[in-house]
């Protein structure tokens, strides 16, 4: 309980709520403008907190995660256009809603059930983190390279077009971590003699490179292509009602309850992530709509069955991340490079080597949704504002924090070349279907991966058959086996 309230107390500093609502703004804006990614703006928003306390850099990280989540929904709802991949789910009913003279009371059912998913998960990631962990400690090394095999099959399958792309972006990933000295016999590995190589590629190059900058090439392609021509006269009814009665509210809430439990499956389970998560929900609570339902047509139901579990997904996939060290989303790769950059390791010893900052990372997450409800309703029509900044505007201020966020982490501009080589090459992934986000979760485990391959190896003797001594092993990779046999089906 002690420890509980220092945590509590560093998460309730002036200095740590300042740095928690400046997120949910920032995620707020980033959000609600077609183009930026949740986890663009996160990789560019790591280099900011090089100044901050560790549970501040956290706790502003969270903020942005948290708000760029429920912004999405605002430009879903009102241009049809999604900030965020996992909000176009929301355009299906959104929209519509918009079209009818709904928008206000649609933006407040977005605001509300992805408030609502967002607490909820954060709850169960406070009460099952620990548990998980004290588990995960008893699992030796080969438990643990049967767990990231498995978890690296799933985030492959289902994070691009195709499975064999997917490994093969995964394997590339860990092959790029193995750059640098050797942990064990300090010997140098594919540095070609240059000395900025000898500790790797830095990570927040390769995080801000492969999403960021990468995404800036995507949205500045996507620019110049657009054809033009006038734009579709869209006619809006005047709002009638802009209040959410309680017979609204009763008819939501199920739904709401229904889809915030399948975010936090999806994001327990590494690989679905958020935009999954949404879709998922929205079609179970389709197929279980009632009499009178008008899914597709402008249904509040709609809404709230996708933002609820949007936003559940990002809480509940820092579970695996703080019990065994795994990410389960690229928001929360990223979230791994902001704890090293502030000499935190996740993973499960952390709840035994930082208890302190764990504690105030959790009162932080309730601060940062209680936040979000508060700065969501204050700022309802001016975030919807925020959805005309044109796109010529913000790619040069985005390319411009890349650089200068890479280039403070070593102060040098090796850091930048890295940035914008990887960033190159992560528009040819996406451009060829290769999955950018398994290739970036391969490359942040690599090092937790090939050390505990090498124990592995070296408690079997080098043997195979010595893995039938291990039934956990034996479950995942058996898991696995069945996983590439499901998604290499045709159709899958």
């Amino acid at each position: 309980m002690d420890i509980f309230l220092q945590g509590a107390a560093d998460a309730l500093q002036p200095h740590s709520v300042f740095a928690v609502i400046g997120g949910i703004l920032l995620g707020y804006l980033v959000g609600v403008i077609p183009g930026l990614s949740r986890p663009a703006a996160l990789s560019v928003a790591v280099p900011i907190t090089y100044s901050m306390s560790p549970i501040a850099a956290i706790a502003f990280l969270v903020g942005v995660t948290k708000a760029s989540a429920a912004g999405g929904a605002t430009g879903a709802i009102l241009l049809n256009t999604p900030g965020e991949p996992s909000s176009a789910a929301t355009t299906f009913d959104g929209y519509p809603l918009a079209r009818k003279g709904e928008a206000t009371r649609a933006l407040k059912v977005a605001l509300y059930a992805s408030v609502f998913g967002d607490l909820v998960a954060t709850v169960v990631l406070i009460l099952m983190a620990a548990p998980l962990a004290s588990f995960a400690l008893k699992m030796g090394p080969v438990e643990m390279t049967a767990v990231m095999i498995f978890a690296l099959t799933f985030i492959a399958a289902l994070s691009g077009p195709s499975l064999a792309r997917g490994m093969i972006s995964g394997v590339f990933g860990l092959f790029l971590a193995t750059i640098g000295l050797d942990p064990e016999s300090a010997t140098p590995r594919m540095t070609f003699g240059m000395i900025e190589l000898f500790d790797g590629i830095p990570l927040i190059a390769a995080t801000v490179g492969m999403l960021a900058f990468t995404e800036m090439l995507v949205q500045t392609q996507q620019f110049f292509a657009r054809k033009g021509g006038d734009a579709e006269d869209v006619r809006y009814q005047d709002e009638a009602n802009k209040t959410l009665s309680a017979a609204d509210v009763r008819r939501v809430f199920p739904v709401t309850l229904r889809a915030t439990g399948i975010g936090i499956g999806a994001g327990i389970m590494p690989g679905l992530g958020p935009t999954i998560g949404a879709f998922l929900s929205y079609a179970i609570n389709k197929r279980m709509a009632r009499p009178g339902d008008q899914y597709g047509k402008g249904d509040l139901k709609g809404v709230a069955a996708t933002e609820a579990a949007d936003n559940a997904v990002l809480p509940a996939s820092l579970i695996p991340l703080f019990a065994i060290g795994l990410p389960g989303s690229v928001s929360a790769a990223i979230l791994v490079s902001a704890f090293m950059l502030h000499g935190v390791q996740p993973g499960p010893l952390v709840f035994e080597q930082h208890p302190r900052l764990i504690y105030g990372i959790y009162v932080s997450m309730i601060v940062a949704s209680l936040a979000m409800l508060v700065v969501g309703r204050a700022g309802l029509t001016l975030f919807a504002r925020a959805t005309r900044i044109p796109l010529q505007v913000i790619i040069p201020f985005i390319i411009l924090f890349c650089v200068v966020g890479t280039y403070l982490q070593r102060d040098t501009a090796f850091s930048v070349v890295v940035m914008l080589m990887l960033g190159g090459l992560g528009f040819v992934m996406q451009r060829y279907g290769y999955s950018v986000v398994t290739f970036l979760i391969g490359f942040v485990i690599g090092p937790l991966f090939e050390l505990s391959l090498r124990q592995a190896l070296i408690v079997t003797n080098h043997s195979v058959s010595a893995v039938g001594q291990h039934p956990i092993a034996l479950v995942f990779l058996a898991a696995s086996a069945i996983a590439l046999g499901v998604f290499l089906r045709p159709g899958r």
